[in-house]
Protein backbone atom coordinates (compact mmCIF):
# COMPACT_ATOMS: atom_id res chain seq x y z
CA UNK A 1 0.00 0.00 0.00
CA UNK A 2 1.12 3.56 -0.30
CA UNK A 3 1.04 6.64 2.31
CA UNK A 4 0.93 9.67 0.72
CA UNK A 5 2.54 13.22 2.25
CA UNK A 6 1.00 16.54 1.66
CA UNK A 7 4.75 18.10 0.49
CA UNK A 8 6.14 17.89 -2.96
CA UNK A 9 9.83 15.91 -2.71
CA UNK A 10 11.27 19.73 -4.11
CA UNK A 11 10.27 23.42 -3.47
CA UNK A 12 9.74 24.83 -6.87
CA UNK A 13 10.06 28.97 -7.27
CA UNK A 14 7.48 30.72 -8.57
CA UNK A 15 7.44 31.58 -12.46
CA UNK A 16 8.15 34.78 -13.22
CA UNK A 17 5.10 35.04 -16.11
CA UNK A 18 2.81 32.17 -18.21
CA UNK A 19 4.90 30.28 -20.15
CA UNK A 20 2.72 27.66 -22.16
CA UNK A 21 6.00 26.82 -24.43
CA UNK A 22 7.96 25.93 -21.46
CA UNK A 23 5.47 24.03 -19.77
CA UNK A 24 4.87 22.26 -23.30
CA UNK A 25 8.64 20.97 -23.01
CA UNK A 26 8.35 19.83 -19.41
CA UNK A 27 5.39 17.99 -20.72
CA UNK A 28 8.37 15.37 -22.65
CA UNK A 29 9.30 14.75 -18.87
CA UNK A 30 6.56 13.47 -17.77
CA UNK A 31 4.79 11.63 -21.07
CA UNK A 32 8.01 11.07 -23.26
CA UNK A 33 9.72 8.05 -23.98
CA UNK A 34 11.78 8.70 -20.90
CA UNK A 35 9.34 10.53 -18.84
CA UNK A 36 8.52 9.78 -15.13
CA UNK A 37 5.27 8.18 -16.42
CA UNK A 38 7.25 5.44 -17.85
CA UNK A 39 9.87 5.21 -15.28
CA UNK A 40 7.02 5.18 -12.54
CA UNK A 41 4.93 2.12 -14.64
CA UNK A 42 7.93 -0.21 -15.65
CA UNK A 43 8.91 0.01 -11.26
CA UNK A 44 5.27 -0.01 -10.42
CA UNK A 45 4.48 -3.12 -12.16
CA UNK A 46 7.89 -4.89 -11.72
CA UNK A 47 7.64 -4.47 -8.24
CA UNK A 48 4.13 -5.89 -8.15
CA UNK A 49 5.25 -8.80 -10.38
CA UNK A 50 8.31 -9.85 -8.91
CA UNK A 51 9.13 -13.15 -8.17
CA UNK A 52 11.36 -15.31 -5.34
CA UNK A 53 11.35 -12.37 -3.05
CA UNK A 54 12.32 -14.31 -0.45
CA UNK A 55 15.76 -14.56 -1.71
CA UNK A 56 16.10 -11.96 -4.18
CA UNK A 57 14.83 -9.37 -1.54
CA UNK A 58 17.25 -6.53 -1.89
CA UNK A 59 16.67 -6.13 -5.23
CA UNK A 60 12.84 -6.41 -4.84
CA UNK A 61 13.23 -3.87 -2.22
CA UNK A 62 15.19 -1.06 -4.55
CA UNK A 63 13.05 -1.21 -7.22
CA UNK A 64 9.68 -0.56 -4.66
CA UNK A 65 11.48 2.22 -2.94
CA UNK A 66 12.39 3.94 -6.40
CA UNK A 67 8.97 2.94 -7.72
CA UNK A 68 7.35 4.89 -4.70
CA UNK A 69 10.01 7.70 -5.29
CA UNK A 70 8.57 8.24 -8.77
CA UNK A 71 4.94 8.90 -7.64
CA UNK A 72 6.49 11.40 -6.35
CA UNK A 73 8.30 12.33 -9.86
CA UNK A 74 5.02 12.37 -11.81
CA UNK A 75 3.71 14.77 -8.65
CA UNK A 76 6.34 17.24 -9.15
CA UNK A 77 6.79 17.31 -12.79
CA UNK A 78 2.77 17.96 -13.07
CA UNK A 79 2.96 20.96 -10.45
CA UNK A 80 5.82 22.31 -12.46
CA UNK A 81 3.80 22.54 -15.79
CA UNK A 82 0.84 23.70 -14.13
CA UNK A 83 2.35 26.76 -12.46
CA UNK A 84 4.48 27.28 -16.34
CA UNK A 85 1.02 27.26 -17.78
CA UNK A 86 -0.59 29.51 -15.44
CA UNK A 87 1.94 31.57 -14.26
CA UNK A 88 2.12 33.56 -10.78
CA UNK A 89 -0.69 34.64 -8.75
CA UNK A 90 -4.60 34.29 -9.25
CA UNK A 91 -5.72 35.03 -12.94
CA UNK A 92 -7.51 38.77 -12.55
CA UNK A 93 -11.14 38.56 -12.44
CA UNK A 94 -13.20 40.61 -13.65
CA UNK A 95 -12.25 39.91 -17.23
CA UNK A 96 -14.43 40.97 -20.07
CA UNK A 97 -14.87 37.63 -22.01
CA UNK A 98 -16.23 39.48 -24.58
CA UNK A 99 -13.06 40.93 -25.79
CA UNK A 100 -10.95 37.51 -26.38
CA UNK A 101 -8.68 37.52 -23.38
CA UNK A 102 -6.88 34.46 -24.01
CA UNK A 103 -6.53 35.19 -28.02
CA UNK A 104 -2.95 34.07 -27.67
CA UNK A 105 -3.47 30.87 -26.54
CA UNK A 106 -3.84 29.81 -30.50
CA UNK A 107 -0.55 29.82 -30.14
CA UNK A 108 0.71 28.47 -28.04
CA UNK A 109 2.42 24.60 -28.64
CA UNK A 110 -0.29 22.85 -26.72
CA UNK A 111 -3.48 24.52 -26.89
CA UNK A 112 -5.28 21.57 -25.61
CA UNK A 113 -3.46 22.61 -22.45
CA UNK A 114 -5.26 25.37 -22.10
CA UNK A 115 -8.67 24.21 -23.98
CA UNK A 116 -9.03 21.22 -22.46
CA UNK A 117 -7.21 21.19 -19.04
CA UNK A 118 -7.12 24.61 -17.77
CA UNK A 119 -3.64 24.70 -17.66
CA UNK A 120 -3.01 21.41 -16.36
CA UNK A 121 -0.44 18.61 -16.79
CA UNK A 122 -1.53 15.43 -18.29
CA UNK A 123 0.20 12.02 -19.05
CA UNK A 124 1.55 13.05 -22.78
CA UNK A 125 4.78 14.42 -24.14
CA UNK A 126 5.31 17.49 -26.08
CA UNK A 127 4.09 17.14 -28.57
CA UNK A 128 0.22 15.66 -26.94
CA UNK A 129 1.27 12.34 -27.80
CA UNK A 130 -0.40 10.16 -25.09
CA UNK A 131 2.18 7.69 -22.79
CA UNK A 132 1.21 4.31 -22.99
CA UNK A 133 1.19 0.63 -21.52
CA UNK A 134 3.80 0.37 -24.74
CA UNK A 135 6.19 1.64 -22.40
CA UNK A 136 6.32 -0.69 -19.92
CA UNK A 137 8.94 -3.91 -19.58
CA UNK A 138 8.28 -6.09 -16.75
CA UNK A 139 10.03 -9.91 -18.25
CA UNK A 140 9.82 -11.86 -14.93
CA UNK A 141 13.51 -11.98 -15.90
CA UNK A 142 15.77 -9.75 -12.98
CA UNK A 143 18.84 -8.94 -15.48
CA UNK A 144 16.95 -7.69 -18.04
CA UNK A 145 14.08 -6.00 -16.24
CA UNK A 146 17.01 -4.00 -14.22
CA UNK A 147 19.16 -3.61 -17.98
CA UNK A 148 15.92 -2.23 -18.99
CA UNK A 149 16.02 0.16 -16.22
CA UNK A 150 19.67 1.47 -16.31
CA UNK A 151 18.67 2.16 -19.74
CA UNK A 152 15.29 3.84 -19.05
CA UNK A 153 17.51 6.44 -16.39
CA UNK A 154 20.49 7.11 -18.66
CA UNK A 155 17.62 7.90 -21.48
CA UNK A 156 15.76 9.90 -18.59
CA UNK A 157 19.20 11.65 -17.97
CA UNK A 158 19.53 13.03 -21.69
CA UNK A 159 15.84 13.46 -21.71
CA UNK A 160 15.86 15.87 -18.72
CA UNK A 161 19.50 17.98 -19.95
CA UNK A 162 18.01 18.37 -23.21
CA UNK A 163 14.65 20.20 -21.54
CA UNK A 164 17.19 21.93 -19.19
CA UNK A 165 18.92 23.66 -21.82
CA UNK A 166 15.40 24.90 -23.29
CA UNK A 167 14.06 26.31 -20.41
CA UNK A 168 14.89 30.19 -18.52
CA UNK A 169 12.47 30.22 -16.19
CA UNK A 170 13.19 29.48 -12.57
CA UNK A 171 10.69 26.75 -12.40
CA UNK A 172 11.24 23.86 -14.50
CA UNK A 173 14.73 24.67 -14.07
CA UNK A 174 14.36 23.27 -10.46
CA UNK A 175 12.20 20.38 -11.47
CA UNK A 176 14.78 19.79 -14.24
CA UNK A 177 17.79 19.72 -11.39
CA UNK A 178 16.40 17.73 -8.78
CA UNK A 179 15.34 15.36 -11.06
CA UNK A 180 18.91 15.12 -12.52
CA UNK A 181 20.15 14.35 -9.18
CA UNK A 182 17.70 11.50 -8.52
CA UNK A 183 17.58 9.97 -11.55
CA UNK A 184 21.28 9.58 -11.43
CA UNK A 185 20.96 8.30 -7.83
CA UNK A 186 18.83 5.73 -9.43
CA UNK A 187 20.97 4.97 -12.67
CA UNK A 188 23.52 4.37 -10.16
CA UNK A 189 21.07 1.70 -7.99
CA UNK A 190 19.77 -0.41 -11.06
CA UNK A 191 24.20 -0.25 -11.74
CA UNK A 192 25.19 -1.65 -8.85
CA UNK A 193 22.34 -4.04 -8.81
CA UNK A 194 23.44 -5.66 -11.96
CA UNK A 195 26.85 -5.99 -10.82
CA UNK A 196 25.44 -7.56 -7.91
CA UNK A 197 24.08 -10.27 -9.76
CA UNK A 198 26.89 -10.36 -12.60
CA UNK A 199 30.00 -9.38 -10.91
CA UNK A 200 29.96 -6.69 -14.24
CA UNK A 201 31.04 -2.80 -12.93
CA UNK A 202 28.07 -1.00 -15.19
CA UNK A 203 28.21 1.84 -12.93
CA UNK A 204 31.69 2.86 -14.77
CA UNK A 205 29.97 3.62 -17.68
CA UNK A 206 28.22 7.10 -15.58
CA UNK A 207 27.50 9.45 -15.65
CA UNK A 208 25.73 8.99 -19.05
CA UNK A 209 25.47 11.46 -21.29
CA UNK A 210 29.16 12.57 -19.77
CA UNK A 211 27.40 16.17 -18.03
CA UNK A 212 28.47 16.07 -14.27
CA UNK A 213 25.64 17.61 -11.91
CA UNK A 214 28.16 20.08 -10.76
CA UNK A 215 28.27 21.77 -13.67
CA UNK A 216 24.45 22.53 -13.41
CA UNK A 217 23.61 25.15 -10.57
CA UNK A 218 19.98 23.97 -9.66
CA UNK A 219 21.56 20.51 -8.86
CA UNK A 220 24.27 21.99 -6.30
CA UNK A 221 22.25 22.45 -3.38
CA UNK A 222 20.69 18.81 -3.68
CA UNK A 223 24.43 17.41 -4.17
CA UNK A 224 25.46 19.65 -0.78
CA UNK A 225 22.75 17.80 1.31
CA UNK A 226 23.52 14.45 -0.46
CA UNK A 227 21.06 13.40 -2.18
CA UNK A 228 23.65 11.65 -4.48
CA UNK A 229 23.97 9.10 -2.03
CA UNK A 230 21.25 8.78 -0.83
CA UNK A 231 17.72 5.88 -1.57
CA UNK A 232 14.65 6.61 -0.01
CA UNK A 233 12.36 3.93 1.20
CA UNK A 234 9.22 5.64 1.62
CA UNK A 235 8.08 3.63 4.13
CA UNK A 236 8.98 3.69 8.47
CA UNK A 237 9.87 0.44 8.35
CA UNK A 238 9.72 -1.36 5.18
CA UNK A 239 12.34 -2.35 2.18
CA UNK A 240 15.56 -1.87 4.29
CA UNK A 241 16.77 -4.39 2.57
CA UNK A 242 17.57 -2.30 -0.06
CA UNK A 243 20.74 -1.63 1.66
CA UNK A 244 21.78 -5.03 0.01
CA UNK A 245 22.57 -3.19 -2.93
CA UNK A 246 22.96 0.05 -2.30
CA UNK A 247 25.42 -0.79 0.29
CA UNK A 248 27.26 1.65 3.35
CA UNK A 249 30.73 0.05 1.51
CA UNK A 250 30.03 2.10 -1.64
CA UNK A 251 30.73 5.58 -2.79
CA UNK A 252 29.23 8.53 -4.80
CA UNK A 253 30.32 8.51 -8.72
CA UNK A 254 33.37 10.12 -9.71
CA UNK A 255 32.76 13.58 -10.19
CA UNK A 256 29.90 14.33 -7.43
CA UNK A 257 30.62 15.14 -3.62
CA UNK A 258 32.59 12.16 -1.99
CA UNK A 259 30.61 9.79 0.40
CA UNK A 260 29.11 6.32 1.09
CA UNK A 261 25.67 5.70 0.14
CA UNK A 262 23.01 5.66 2.48
CA UNK A 263 19.47 4.06 2.78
Amino acid sequence: MFMRIDRLQAALPEPKAPNPNAAAALQELLGGKYGEMSTLGNYMFQSFNFRNKSNLRPFYSLVSAIFAEELGHVELVSTGVAMLNNGPGDPAENVDISKAPFEAMQDIRLAGAFLSNGGGATPVNSNAQSWNVDMVTTTGNIIIDLLHNFHLECGARIHKLRVYETLSDPTGREVCGYLLVRGSVHAHAYALALKKLTGVAIEKMLPTPNIPLGKIPECQKYLDEGSHRRIYRFSPADYEEAAGVWSNDEVALPGDPPGNLEV
